[in-house]
């Protein structure tokens, strides 16, 4: 059987929890990381009607989208409904995992689950991440440069778009001395020592850095590995919120709206005023996504699709774009299939089902 802990690492693999906004409360939220999984429920949000179908299916993991606590509690009373949940979800023993703006912020997230439904190509993130990049330094015995290079590529290290196994190499003279206690791999103990040494600098992406660390001091021949980490504030294109993609063929806005109320199953949509011109570019961000309306606009994009949008917020396109707002839950309607689908390649000891119970706080008349 495997553990929560287990579904969790899984999961941060996917969509690492040092991606998240600093808002945000992703992770194991209620529940004992080491307790077996009997099943797992996938939804959107859990309410009090979702922890029943969980209890009723015997299912004790609940993997969330929306954090069930997401902001500061000061008492469990029961007095409001996550209070409710979390006493209910603790009775019951069923824990509550949540994978919120981190699956936002990676490239095949939820906003590219939404772009692949509506079948845009040529995807990018559409505003990407500053200062997740990291340059690893380090220094080895050039017969053994090979062997240490390998060791942090396959650890996830020099990837650059879509280039993997990225270094620069310069030879040169290191040198060092060791006292009394050391074992040398090369020279003799108390005294100074010069080796030729192949100096390796490549980047990686933060969260991966105990990893690639631990894969260059395995790989290392050295008693003592001397290496630097810097702080890079490049973009990295493969963490950021928002997609930017084209369609297959080009449309009429009209054609394109109707498409998105039939592909989202959507009763209505609220958009901004129709420009008269073809739809090619098309811009998603799943969920609340008004703050990258500037960002769809410098892209070029004809359509931006997002959700929660403010009505000043509809004028700010003026006849550069039109904005479309498909609802926050229609826009993140996907998201649950495709953790489900993630879980099940990945565990095959447990039950894996997609919540039936209707969570969407907005109706229609």
């Amino acid at each position: 059987m495997a553990r929560i802990k287990e579904i969790a690492a899984a999961i941060e693999k996917l969509a690492p929890l040092s991606v998240q906004e600093d808002y945000d409360n992703a992770g194991l939220i209620i529940g004992d990381p080491e307790n077996e999984v009997k099943g797992c429920l996938v939804c959107l949000d859990v309410t009090e009607e979702v922890l029943s179908e969980a209890h009723k299916n015997d299912m004790n993991l609940i993997i969330s989208h929306h954090p069930v606590i997401f902001g500061k509690m000061n008492k469990i009373t029961g007095q409001s409904a996550t209070e409710r949940i979390v006493i209910k979800a603790i009775k019951e023993g069923i824990a509550v995992y949540s994978a919120h703006t981190n699956l936002d912020n990676i490239e095949s997230g939820v906003s590219q689950i939404l772009g692949r439904k509506l079948g845009l190509i040529k995807m990018q993130v559409l505003r990407k991440s500053s200062g997740l990049l990291r340059k690893l330094v380090t220094f080895c015995p050039r017969d053994h440069a090979d062997k240490v290079r390998e060791a942090i590529f396959s650890a996830g290290a020099g990837h650059i778009g879509n280039y993997d196994q990225c270094s620069f190499n310069a030879e040169g003279m290191g040198s060092f001395r060791g006292d009394e206690s050391t074992n040398p791999f090369t020279g003799e103990p108390g005294k100074l020592h010069y080796e030729n040494e192949v100096r390796i600098e490549t980047i990686f992406p933060a969260y991966l850095e105990v990893k690639i660390i631990h894969a260059l001091i395995e790989a290392h021949p050295y008693e003592e590995v001397a290496y630097d980490i810097y702080k890079l504030e490049n973009e990295f294109g493969k963490i950021g919120m928002g997609i930017i993609g084209e369609l297959t063929d080009e449309m009429t806005e009209n054609d394109f709206l109707q498409k998105l109320k039939d592909d989202l199953k959507v009763p209505c949509i609220r958009h901004s005023k129709l420009k008269g011109k073809m739809v090619k570019k098309v811009a998603v961000c799943g969920g609340s996504g008004s703050f990258l309306i500037a960002d769809a606009i410098l892209m070029g994009a004809d359509f931006y699709i997002t959700a929660d949008v403010k009505y000043h917020q509809f004028q700010a396109p003026g006849d550069k774009m039109v904005i479309a707002d498909v609802g926050h839950f229609e826009s993140e309607q996907f998201t649950c299939q495709f953790l489900a689908d993630y879980l099940e390649k990945n565990f095959t000891n447990f039950a894996v089902r997609i919540s039936d119970t209707p969570v969407n706080p907005v109706n229609y008349f």
